[in-house]
């Protein structure tokens, strides 16, 4: 080793500076220090440099631990005898202080971090143009296992916290791509001290990191998972979230809304909850800025509705509370501006699609939020949201099939809405929907062929359309519908339905009260050609009509066909319903002279038709009640000479319409019926026979 190898160092000092002993090596950077205050008195940058280069490159890029450490050790004396003059040598000092972060060696390292940190220390400002390397070393130190170097390195990034806190010049847009790289780290420690950062940084009144946001927030919500710095997080989320209501113009909220809608869609409660969080303070900061999202927000809360468990309350909660912030943006002037930018930004088919497809999940909860947004969309935009109907239509119907009542009302409120005449774009002729006929015809269809859906929930559903809407309309249209029906076995049992419910349900109260009045022989006959699929249907409607002398023509003509097990239920029913408030009218009816002649002799019909069951001696008691004299007032009055012209009832029926007619069409529909089941029994025979043969 001669001088010329080390100069403008002595051999001694180069001896000394690579020795094992700390105390050597330390007296070698004093004396490095010192040689250094002289070039600068007489300002000989040449030889400043020369130290320089040579322990930056013949010391500290060494394959030897000890020149490492020793030229270390010699960069610092250098930068401490430079003092503020080390401004102008900042790249020779920090670079291969630098190199060595990542060295192998940890006592290496720890005198990297201390040789750095006496650099920054009187370079302080700077060093900011290299802040970025500073930074990138740092991160990986985070992750430190030695105690000594991990110590060290806190304190250079305690350093270089406060410098950069307390100078202007930092260059935040430089440095965002790599705050943005290191947010994704994997480890806990570098999450740690990435957190650490944004913190401080988000602090300093002169660095506006909030502008920024949109770059750092997925990262900073992905390390909301992280256990050990989800408080951290936490802390420094809520901080920009204050930051944001504090001054909302600021903030871009178009450029961060999908990153919390994707959030919010997580299986870790924490994310979700802080998302959510963010989306409704979001929604009312911003407001119809939020219009384009909310397809992918209500992808997001929707399914979130369904949570029951205690754990999710909050989430379930918050998620109910962007629900209604979100339909408050959907106001009438959507619709009465089509051409608004408002109207371009709000995606209604892509909406509707996420409804229909909520509606197919499993909670309650979400399918009825579901359907109250169809509601609550067609309620404040009808003109935009009829022209999906055809597609949301089908959706809809099948929803009807539902096991929950709630579900199946709410439903039911969304189509009545929609095929009500108010829910046209003309309004003023108040005409039936066009879409009314279609749903009819599609619920009937539903119920040809799902019969366990009809047995279930048909009278419900019925009942829910009557209170909804016009029951006379439903009633009509459906009548219309089922008159060309060609499953006759279907329009029988359909025909039951609607009969049963129009004389129990107290939503066909105003319905029983029009059928009742004569002037109402138009609606009469819509229904009663239909009821004739059913016999003691038709047998009713007439009670119900007081169509007493009818009703005896009717079961007259039953006689001539067979007298099923179906049948005898069906008229023990119709025993008990005679017995029911519906029929009070009819009971005080018996004795009234001489109106309940024909009354008198429909019941005894009635009694005939039956077995010697239960209904038979209800109805034969009824019966009993009824004075004998009445019974042989028709005959002593046969010719009505002494009944006052006024109180005649001449035909025995409430209505003067062609029951000559009406009873024809009663026996061939009763005569299609008997067709029908002779040829079922003729395919069930052939089936058995062949069945049979093939055993």
């Amino acid at each position: 080793m001669t001088d010329r190898d080390f100069a403008p160092l002595s051999v001694a000092c180069v001896r000394a500076l690579i020795d094992k002993q700390y105390d050597k090596r330390k007296a070698a950077a004093s004396e490095i220090e010192k040689m250094v205050k002289e070039f600068v008195s007489v300002n000989n940058t040449l030889q400043i440099r020369k130290i320089l280069k040579v322990l930056g490159l013949e010391f500290t890029m060494s394959q030897n631990p000890h020149y490492k450490k020793g030229g270390l050790m010699g960069l610092a004396s250098v930068a401490i005898a430079l003092g503020k003059d080390s401004s102008d040598y900042t790249e020779a000092l920090i670079r291969p202080i630098l190199t060595n972060f990542s060295d192998s060696d940890p006592r290496t390292r720890y005198f990297a971090c201390e040789a750095l940190y006496n650099v920054v220390k009187v370079a302080r400002g700077a060093v900011l143009p290299y802040f970025s390397d500073i930074f990138t070393g740092l991160s990986k130190l985070a992750a430190e296992n030695d105690h000594n170097v991990k110590s060290a390195s806190e304190h250079l990034d305690r350093l270089m916290k406060d410098i950069v806190t307390e100078n202007a010049t930092f260059d935040l847009i430089g440095f965002m791509p790599l705050l943005r790289e290191r947010l994704y780290s994997k480890n806990t420690f570098a999450r740690q001290y990435i957190i650490s950062w944004v913190s401080v940084l988000d602090a300093v009144p002169d660095i506006h990191l909030i502008l920024f946001l949109p770059e750092i927030l997925d990262g900073l919500f992905l390390m909301l998972s992280d256990p050990n710095v989800n408080n951290m997080c936490e802390s420094v989320l809520s901080e920009f979230l204050r930051s944001i209501n504090r001054d909302p113009s600021q903030v871009d909220f178009t450029q961060m809304i999908n990153v919390l809608i994707t959030h919010s869609q997580t299986t870790d409660e924490t994310i979700q909850i802080t998302a959510l969080s963010w989306i409704n303070d979001f929604i009312h900061l911003s407001g119809e800025k939020m219009l384009p999202y909310t397809s992918g927000i209500l992808t997001a809360i929707l399914p979130c509705l369904a949570f029951e468990s205690e754990s999710k309350k909050s989430i379930r909660d918050t998620a109910k509370s962007v629900n209604a912030s979100l339909m408050e943006l959907i106001t009438s002037n959507l619709d009465e501006y089509e051409n608004s930018e408002q109207t371009k930004d709000l995606d209604l088919s892509c909406m509707l699609d996420v409804i229909q497809k909520q509606l197919l999940h499993t909670s309650v909860h979400t399918k009825v939020a579901s359907l109250k947004w169809i509601y609550h969309l067609h309620a404040r935009i009808p003109k935009r949201v009829l022209s999906h109907v055809d597609s949301v239509f089908p959706a809809l119907l099948h929803v009807l099939s539902d096991h929950s009542d709630e579900v199946v009302q709410h439903v039911l409120n969304v189509l009545a809405q929609i095929i009500s005449p108010e829910s046209q774009e003309s309004t003023e002729s108040k005409t039936r929907s066009p879409y009314f006929d279609k749903f009819l015809v599609s619920l009937l269809k539903l119920f040809r062929d799902d019969r366990q859906l009809l047995e279930d929930r048909g009278s419900f559903i019925i009942r829910q359309l009557c209170a909804l809407m016009s029951a006379e309309d439903i009633y009509k249209r459906t009548a219309d519908v089922l008159r060309g029906e060609e499953d006759v076995k279907f329009a029988h049992v359909m025909v039951d339905t609607l009969n049963t419910i129009l004389l129990t349900s107290s939503e066909l109260f105003h319905l029983r009260n029009q059928l009742k009045n004569k002037e109402n022989e138009t609606l009469f006959k819509c229904l009663y050609e239909t009821w004739c699929h059913n016999p003691v249907a038709t047998i009713a409607l007439c009670l119900l009509t007081q169509n007493y002398a009818h009703v005896c023509e009717l079961i007259v003509i039953l006689q001539n066909y067979e007298v099923t097990v179906e049948f005898l239920a069906e008229i023990d029913r119709l025993v008990q319903l005679i017995e029911s408030p519906i029929f009070i009218y009819l009971r005080l009816e018996l004795v009234q002279v001489p109106y309940n002649f024909y009354l008198i002799q429909a019941m005894y019909g009635l009694l005939m038709l039956l077995p010697q069951s239960e209904a038979f001696h209800l109805l034969r008691h009824r019966l009993e009640c009824i004075p004998k004299l009445h019974f042989f007032y028709h005959t002593r009055n046969g010719n009505n000479e002494n009944v006052p012209l006024a109180n005649k009832n001449i035909s025995g029926n409430n209505y003067s319409v062609d029951f000559g007619q009406l009873v024809k069409h009663f026996v061939n529909l009763q005569d299609l019926h008997k067709q029908r089941k002779i040829i079922d029994r003729t395919e069930a025979m052939s089936l058995r026979t062949r069945l049979i043969d093939s055993i």
